[in-house]
């Protein structure tokens, strides 16, 4: 094995564990929110993720490339899935769509009220 790629794996690890670190330290009402407005971290890490595959000479750093580059855009795609679902809890709900049938009941109990007034 190469020093680079040596480097390469030392950094992957470390990386990963800090994260495993970081992440498992929030609390998981936190956790949501966290995720959704870190996207543009995530893409950052795509970008890393791309710069060690332009830079691998083997199959090892393809591959790890490949792996880095893969839990990235998971990231990235969860980030926006869950962005998506938070802003889905606070829209209004639709009114619901009364039926013809209850309508046309409803107009004439108006004009009995009209008339007796």
């Amino acid at each position: 094995m190469s020093t680079a790629l040596v480097t390469d794996l030392t950094i992957f690890v470390l990386a990963l564990l800090v994260g495993i670190e970081v992440i498992g330290k929030v609390p998981a009402t936190l956790h949501t929110p966290l995720m959704s407005a870190a996207n543009s971290i995530h893409g950052i890490v795509l970008v890393g993720a791309l710069l060690i595959g332009m830079t691998a000479h083997d199959v090892v750093g393809y591959i790890l490339a490949f792996v880095a580059a893969f839990f990235a855009a998971a990231n990235v795609v969860g980030g926006y899935v869950v962005t998506g679902r938070m802003l889905k809890m606070f829209r209004r709900k639709a009114q619901p769509a009364v039926p013809a049938q209850q309508q046309q009941e409803a107009v004439p109990a108006q004009q009995k009220e009209a008339v007796r007034s």
